[in-house]
Protein backbone atom coordinates (compact mmCIF):
# COMPACT_ATOMS: atom_id res chain seq x y z
CA UNK A 1 0.00 0.00 0.00
CA UNK A 2 1.39 3.66 -0.82
CA UNK A 3 1.91 5.84 2.48
CA UNK A 4 -0.09 8.74 0.85
CA UNK A 5 -2.79 6.31 0.24
CA UNK A 6 -2.60 5.12 3.74
CA UNK A 7 -2.55 8.69 5.59
CA UNK A 8 -5.96 9.86 3.17
CA UNK A 9 -7.34 6.43 4.38
CA UNK A 10 -6.62 6.95 7.83
CA UNK A 11 -7.53 10.67 7.66
CA UNK A 12 -10.36 9.75 5.95
CA UNK A 13 -11.43 7.20 9.09
CA UNK A 14 -10.77 9.27 11.71
CA UNK A 15 -12.89 12.41 9.76
CA UNK A 16 -15.76 9.28 9.41
CA UNK A 17 -15.45 7.79 13.44
CA UNK A 18 -16.11 12.31 14.68
CA UNK A 19 -19.29 11.84 12.32
CA UNK A 20 -20.87 8.52 13.42
CA UNK A 21 -19.62 9.57 16.93
CA UNK A 22 -22.07 12.99 16.45
CA UNK A 23 -24.63 10.60 14.58
CA UNK A 24 -27.72 9.57 16.46
CA UNK A 25 -27.90 5.70 17.37
CA UNK A 26 -25.28 3.43 15.99
CA UNK A 27 -26.36 1.57 13.01
CA UNK A 28 -23.55 3.72 11.11
CA UNK A 29 -20.81 2.10 13.31
CA UNK A 30 -20.57 -0.34 10.29
CA UNK A 31 -18.88 1.79 7.95
CA UNK A 32 -15.91 2.11 10.27
CA UNK A 33 -15.74 -1.14 11.96
CA UNK A 34 -15.94 -4.84 10.65
CA UNK A 35 -18.48 -7.02 12.09
CA UNK A 36 -16.27 -8.31 14.48
CA UNK A 37 -13.90 -5.56 15.30
CA UNK A 38 -12.42 -5.58 18.69
CA UNK A 39 -12.58 -1.94 20.53
CA UNK A 40 -10.40 -1.14 23.20
CA UNK A 41 -11.12 1.87 25.72
CA UNK A 42 -7.68 1.77 27.57
CA UNK A 43 -4.05 -0.25 26.96
CA UNK A 44 -5.21 -2.66 29.95
CA UNK A 45 -8.77 -2.75 29.11
CA UNK A 46 -10.60 -5.73 27.90
CA UNK A 47 -11.94 -5.44 24.53
CA UNK A 48 -15.20 -5.14 23.19
CA UNK A 49 -15.61 -7.65 20.47
CA UNK A 50 -18.49 -7.03 17.64
CA UNK A 51 -20.49 -4.07 16.29
CA UNK A 52 -23.71 -4.75 18.79
CA UNK A 53 -21.15 -4.54 21.51
CA UNK A 54 -19.39 -1.45 20.73
CA UNK A 55 -22.79 0.39 19.93
CA UNK A 56 -23.99 -0.40 23.34
CA UNK A 57 -20.17 0.64 24.66
CA UNK A 58 -20.55 4.20 22.77
CA UNK A 59 -23.98 4.86 23.64
CA UNK A 60 -22.90 4.07 27.59
CA UNK A 61 -19.90 6.27 27.07
CA UNK A 62 -21.44 9.58 25.13
CA UNK A 63 -24.10 12.29 26.46
CA UNK A 64 -25.77 11.86 23.30
CA UNK A 65 -25.01 12.63 19.54
CA UNK A 66 -25.23 16.64 20.06
CA UNK A 67 -22.98 16.37 22.87
CA UNK A 68 -20.58 19.74 21.96
CA UNK A 69 -16.82 19.42 21.68
CA UNK A 70 -14.04 19.69 19.43
CA UNK A 71 -11.59 17.05 18.23
CA UNK A 72 -8.55 17.63 16.54
CA UNK A 73 -5.97 14.74 15.51
CA UNK A 74 -2.99 14.21 13.95
CA UNK A 75 -1.10 10.99 12.29
CA UNK A 76 1.52 9.60 13.98
CA UNK A 77 2.64 6.44 12.08
CA UNK A 78 1.44 4.04 9.40
CA UNK A 79 2.53 0.97 8.89
CA UNK A 80 1.02 -1.46 6.58
CA UNK A 81 -2.25 -2.32 8.57
CA UNK A 82 -1.86 -0.14 11.37
CA UNK A 83 -2.35 3.50 12.12
CA UNK A 84 -1.26 5.19 15.01
CA UNK A 85 -2.90 9.19 15.59
CA UNK A 86 -2.62 11.48 18.25
CA UNK A 87 -6.02 12.87 19.46
CA UNK A 88 -7.30 16.05 21.07
CA UNK A 89 -10.62 16.02 22.20
CA UNK A 90 -12.35 18.99 24.47
CA UNK A 91 -15.94 18.90 25.58
CA UNK A 92 -17.69 21.80 26.55
CA UNK A 93 -20.90 21.91 28.99
CA UNK A 94 -22.63 21.01 31.03
CA UNK A 95 -19.07 19.36 32.20
CA UNK A 96 -15.95 21.04 30.12
CA UNK A 97 -13.59 18.31 30.33
CA UNK A 98 -10.59 17.29 27.27
CA UNK A 99 -8.70 14.34 26.27
CA UNK A 100 -5.37 13.40 24.72
CA UNK A 101 -5.53 10.04 23.15
CA UNK A 102 -3.31 7.62 21.41
CA UNK A 103 -5.28 5.80 19.03
CA UNK A 104 -3.68 2.52 17.84
CA UNK A 105 -5.68 0.75 15.11
CA UNK A 106 -5.65 -1.92 12.39
CA UNK A 107 -7.37 -1.99 9.13
CA UNK A 108 -9.15 -4.89 7.02
CA UNK A 109 -8.54 -4.24 3.46
CA UNK A 110 -11.81 -2.24 2.94
CA UNK A 111 -10.45 0.32 4.98
CA UNK A 112 -12.63 0.37 7.85
CA UNK A 113 -11.10 -0.78 11.23
CA UNK A 114 -11.23 -4.42 12.70
CA UNK A 115 -9.08 -3.84 16.11
CA UNK A 116 -9.00 0.11 17.83
CA UNK A 117 -7.31 0.57 21.32
CA UNK A 118 -7.07 4.02 22.67
CA UNK A 119 -4.44 5.43 25.49
CA UNK A 120 -6.85 8.42 27.05
CA UNK A 121 -5.28 10.67 29.42
CA UNK A 122 -6.96 13.64 31.19
CA UNK A 123 -5.15 16.32 32.54
CA UNK A 124 -5.80 14.80 36.16
CA UNK A 125 -3.97 11.72 34.71
CA UNK A 126 -0.95 13.50 35.09
CA UNK A 127 2.50 10.96 35.17
CA UNK A 128 5.20 12.19 37.90
CA UNK A 129 8.32 9.82 38.09
CA UNK A 130 9.99 9.56 41.44
CA UNK A 131 14.24 9.07 41.33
Amino acid sequence: MDESLARATVEDWIEAYEQVWRTPGTAALASIFVEDARYSQGPYEEPVVGLAAIGRMWEAAREGAAEPFTMTSSIVAVDGDTAVVRVEVHYAEPTPHEYRDLWVMRFAPDGRCREYEEWPFAPSDRITMSS
